[in-house]
């Protein structure tokens, strides 16, 4: 028999909302946590605003002996697996030395710290560069920083995969369950709003430029031009469902199927593989179309890619066959963050029987989809689909399914 995966314990820090409680109380209400950008002087660059976390003072949650050697997207991925443990009723010290590990993802690594020392470099020389800039920057530094902290030495990785990369790594962490391992702390955190990171951010050519927070981001909307980045994401434990039954342990949901793609060549005439990886994550699950009751969108709000997303789903599940939301039109797009927050969304969706918004939404295209838009929406909710796109042409799709 296929040992089955469950999510006990999530760790969340978003734009609209530091910790699940807050995130989520905000999600439901579609409340946006998209603003301009404060964490450097945005006004020569053409796109500013951001989804940044709120109220977050690492001096609050972590020790001072890691401060100097951590990038504020490590300092939130510390503080997100520090709750997702605790969420989970987990003491990593009780467990047995190499039961435990951590997957998580990454698209760029610790960009702030990274800059500042190569100011420090230019402007001082090189006696000025911080020894931990061997480590701080680099894109596993995530995986490391939990792992050391916690003491989790089993299986342990991290995934590459741009915004598709908090599914993926949540993928590689059932994965190492379903090999033996007792516990994965998984998902995504990604952080790279500095002046750095953003020049490399708009190399993508899909940053909006709009300065208005109520009409930057509009996935699936006539008048959209482009996606706000954003920062934060979160960490998932993963347990085998019969551990987790045996200590007690409350359960958000298990993972039940993954499909995963890579886009042909552009001018190939090729059709793009999302269609596909949402196929094979049904599939994967044993599950039919029907049994889907919603999906939680990548949401590139470009037409273009906006049309591929829709145009698959419509393949599969029919026009207007379900409904589709994407709460991120309130965060940001998150990058490797995405993903994983996605998959946290949809768990508490199903707990709660409530689909949250889509919001900005004000021109809907003709995209064939039942946009939940405005306001949340009640319903009986017992599987849901993630998708997720990665620049380049990384598509992956998840589902997740209800405790029963």
């Amino acid at each position: 028999m296929t040992t089955s995966v469950v999510v006990t314990g999530l760790g969340v820090a978003a734009p609209n909302g530091l910790g699940t409680a807050d995130y989520w109380a905000a999600t439901r209400e579609g409340r946006s946590g998209i603003g301009r950008v404060t964490r450097f002087d945005p006004s020569q660059y053409p796109s500013r605003l951001a989804g940044e976390v709120p109220g977050f003072v690492a001096e609050d949650h972590l020790p001072s002996r890691l401060l100097p050697q951590t990038d504020h997207m490590t300092r939130l991925a510390l503080v997100s697996a520090d709750w997702a443990l605790q969420d989970a009723g987990i003491r990593p010290e009780e467990l047995p030395e190499y039961a435990a590990g951590v997957v998580t993802a990454s698209s760029a690594g610790g960009f702030e710290f990274g800059q500042n020392e190569l100011r420090a470099l230019w402007s001082k020389g090189s006696q000025y560069v911080s020894a931990y800039q061997s480590f701080a920057w680099f894109y596993a530094v995530n995986t490391g920083q939990i792992s050391i902290r916690h003491g989790l030495r089993g299986p342990s990785g991290v995934v590459v995969s741009d915004q598709a990369g908090g599914l993926d790594a949540l993928a590689q962490a059932r994965r190492q369950i379903r090999r033996g391992s007792q516990v994965i702390v998984s998902g995504g955190i990604d952080a790279s709003i500095c002046s750095w990171g953003w020049g490399a951010q708009l190399t993508s050519g899909r940053m909006s430029t709009d300065d208005d927070p109520a009409t930057a981001y509009r996935p699936f909307d006539g008048a959209a031009a482009g996606h706000v980045p954003g920062e934060g994401g979160a960490l998932l434990v993963l347990e085998e469902a019969g551990a987790a039954a045996a200590r007690g342990a409350r359960v958000y949901g298990r993972i039940a199927g993954y499909g995963t793609t890579f886009d042909p060549k552009p001018g190939s005439g090729r059709e793009p593989g999302l269609r596909r990886a949402i196929e094979l994550a049904l599939t994967d699950a044993g599950l039919a179309p029907a049994d889907i009751d919603v999906v939680f969108a990548d949401a590139a709000a470009v037409p273009d890619l906006d049309r591929i997303e829709a145009r698959a789903l419509v393949e599969v599940f029919g026009p207007r066959g379900l409904p589709v939301t994407a709460p991120k039109s309130m965060t940001g797009r998150l990058n490797s963050g995405a993903g994983s927050l996605d998959v946290a969304t949809a768990l508490l969706a199903i707990r709660d029987g409530v689909i949250p918004p889509t919001i900005n939404v004000t021109a809907q295209d003709d995209y064939e989809l039942d946009l939940v838009t405005a306001q949340a929406r009640s319903a009986r909710l017992r599987s849901a689909l993630v998708v997720a796109r990665g620049h380049g042409g990384f598509n992956s799709a998840l589902v997740v399914q209800d405790a029963a």
